[in-house]
Formats: C-alpha cells, sequence, structure tokens
C-alpha cells in the first residue's frame, strides 16, 4: 500500500526534510545523505528518497544546509604579488567580508603568485588541491595555467575566475566586468577629449601590463576597434608593457613622451598608475596629454583632483569580491546560479563626481 502523501495543509508552510523521510519510509539521517548526494545509501533506498522530494516538491533550504555542515568552506583566492593597488583593495574587502563568510559557514584565505610568471601561477593553483573546495583566481590566461585549472577542477574544487578571466571548460563563472566593452569605452573617451588637429593625426599612447593578461588583451582589443571605426583623428602609437609596476612604467613613460613630444592622449589599460602620473607630472604633460586609466583607487583619485588624469573606468572591488564569494558558496551548496544575478558594472568618474 503506498503511504499517504504527509505533505503540508497549506500553501505558506514549506516540506521538511522530515516529510520527505516519512514520505519514503527512511530515516531523516538517510534522506539528508541522499538529497546532499553523500555516499552510504543503498540504490534502492535513494530512488526511494528521490522519488518522495519530488511527489512533494521538495526545496532544500541552502542556508540551513549551509549551517548544517561540520567543517566550513573552504574558499582561497590566488591574487597577484607586489604593490598593485587594486589588489590591496580586492584584498580589504575580503578580509571585511570575513565575518558574512563565517554566517555562512565558510572562511577564505589568500595566496599570493606572480601573474607574469606562468609557471609559478600554475605551481600554485595545483597548491591548492586538497586545501580548497572552491579557488577563486585572477592571473594570466596561458596553457600552463589551463591546465592546472583543469586538473584543479578534476580534483573536486570549484573554480571562479576573477577579473581577468581564463575560460576554461571547468571553471565555473567569471565574475569582473566586460573587459571588451571597458576598452571601447576608453576608445570613446579619448576620441571625444582628443580634438582633431589642424594638420595629420592626434598620436596617442597605450600602456599595458601584458598581452598575456586576458583582461588587458580584450581592453586592447576594444579601444583600437573603437578609435579605428570611429575616430579616425586619432593614431595609435605602439603599446608599451610596464608588467603592472609603478617603477617600470615611469620611465617607460618618460621615453615615450621623450620620442613623441606632440602625445596628445594615453591610456593605461592595467596598473602602474603611480609611475605614469610621475612622469606626466615630472615632463610637465600633466593636464595638456588627455589620460584614461583604470581603477579608483587612491591614488587615481588623486590624479583626477589635480587635473593629472582625466577619466577613470572602475570596477568595483567590493562588489566583485562579494560576487565571487556568493558564485562559489552557491556552486558548493548546488544551489541554481540566476544569469546576470551578480553583473559587474562598468563606472566611469570625473573628478566632477568622486565618490
Amino acid at each position: 500500500m503506498t503511504p499517504p502523501i504527509t505533505a503540508p495543509t497549506t500553501a505558506d508552510e514549506p516540506v521538511r526534510l522530515q516529510d520527505v523521510a516519512a514520505e519514503a519510509g527512511v530515516s531523516l539521517a538517510t534522506a539528508d545523505r541522499v538529497l546532499n548526494g553523500r555516499a552510504g545509501v543503498r540504490e534502492r533506498t535513494a530512488q526511494k528518497v528521490h522519488a518522495a522530494a519530488q511527489r512533494l516538491a521538495y526545496r532544500p533550504d541552502p542556508a540551513a544546509a549551509r549551517l548544517a555542515r561540520a567543517r566550513p568552506w573552504r574558499l582561497a583566492f590566488l591574487l597577484p604579488e607586489g604593490s598593485n593597488s587594486f589588489v590591496a583593495l580586492l584584498r580589504a574587502e575580503l578580509e571585511a567580508l570575513a565575518p558574512w563568510l563565517a554566517e555562512h559557514r565558510a572562511k577564505a584565505s589568500v595566496v599570493l603568485a606572480d601573474e607574469f610568471a606562468p609557471v609559478a601561477a600554475a605551481q600554485a593553483i595545483a597548491g591548492l588541491k586538497g586545501q580548497a573546495d572552491a579557488a577563486v583566481l585572477m592571473c594570466q590566461d596561458h596553457p600552463l595555467v589551463r591546465h592546472a585549472i583543469e586538473e584543479l577542477a578534476a580534483s573536486g574544487t570549484t573554480v571562479v575566475t576573477l577579473v581577468s578571466d581564463v575560460p576554461t571548460p571547468s571553471r565555473t563563472q567569471f565574475v569582473g566586468i566586460d573587459n571588451v566593452a571597458a576598452g571601447r569605452t576608453a576608445g570613446t573617451l579619448l576620441g571625444r577629449f582628443v580634438p582633431p588637429p589642424r594638420h595629420g593625426r592626434a598620436r596617442v599612447g597605450v600602456v599595458l601590463g601584458s598581452r598575456w593578461l586576458r583582461d588587458h588583451a580584450e581592453r586592447l582589443f576594444g579601444f583600437q576597434q573603437v578609435l579605428a571605426a570611429e575616430h579616425p583623428h586619432i593614431e595609435l602609437v605602439d603599446p608599451i608593457e610596464g608588467r603592472d609596476r609603478s617603477e617600470l612604467t615611469e620611465p617607460l613613460v618618460r621615453h615615450l613622451l621623450e620620442r613623441t613630444p606632440d602625445l596628445a592622449g594615453l591610456y593605461s589599460i592595467g596598473a602602474g598608475n603611480r609611475g605614469i602620473a610621475a612622469a606626466l607630472r615630472g615632463s610637465g604633460a600633466a593636464g595638456r596629454v588627455v589620460w584614461i586609466c583604470h581603477e579608483l583607487t587612491a591614488h587615481a583619485r588623486l590624479a583626477l583632483l589635480d587635473g593629472t588624469a582625466t577619466a577613470v573606468i572602475n570596477q568595483s572591488a567590493a562588489r566583485e569580491v562579494r560576487a565571487a564569494c556568493r558564485v562559489a558558496l552557491q556552486q558548493l551548496a548546488r544551489e541554481r546560479v540566476l544569469p546576470g544575478e551578480d553583473r559587474i558594472r562598468i563606472e566611469i568618474f570625473l573628478k566632477d563626481n568622486l565618490p
């Protein structure tokens, strides 16, 4: 005889795990093991539990499932080492998020690696096997890195990419802005701020960290796309690579200004803005050269205020850290991730609208 259905009599009362256990004729512990995908239950019994859950339209409470875990989930953030101010913002936001993570039975740690050294980055990723339930990675798109990500995911670790994507089949989701759109935005800003010269074309320089960084390559692509299609009065000077380090970008930009005295604009795609600002100020080009840069750090804010920078294209470090943690926890809890729920928007700041 089929046992009676024990579903709630009112629409407002949710179906409990106890109801599923009673419907299937098993213990609460057995129902919990089956519906949370843990081993140790006979196939026939598991089928009974799943059938009961389906009949009752059971929907688990993700928050309750998280809190019931015996061990907190371990989230590892692999971030670039060095003095990158935006990375420092990410780390600060992650520290501030610790109480929220604790409420969700999770904790986060930070691992640092040289993002311009693929061997070191791949080794750091490999070192996360067995040490993290989810890994949030900000690193370059390189075959060695891709291989390490695939192996890490195969070991059972959830992988989320941050700021700069590495689109391997096994990574769960990318959290960051649309970097092609960001580059197009920079192209539009420069095209409008740099007026057509009376003779010839206005010359514009580009500073990026490395073409191996996918976010930098995508921004450069979008930037070039807009200039070629919509601003024929601008001539792009060969891009220079400063590895996101101010001590390298300063002499590179000084040399650029010396060999291109008529430089009308500059787009810095990555970090190293302290060095670029110092080069512009030291050469007397601050305020004359239209400078578009990324990330509203303390140094970029100062550059906007004193007129050295024209505009800053920003992505919120706080939103990115929160989104990466939410995506990782949702994946670990096998929750449905809604498309666009954690979309990171492109922000444009001038000195007049600083927050």
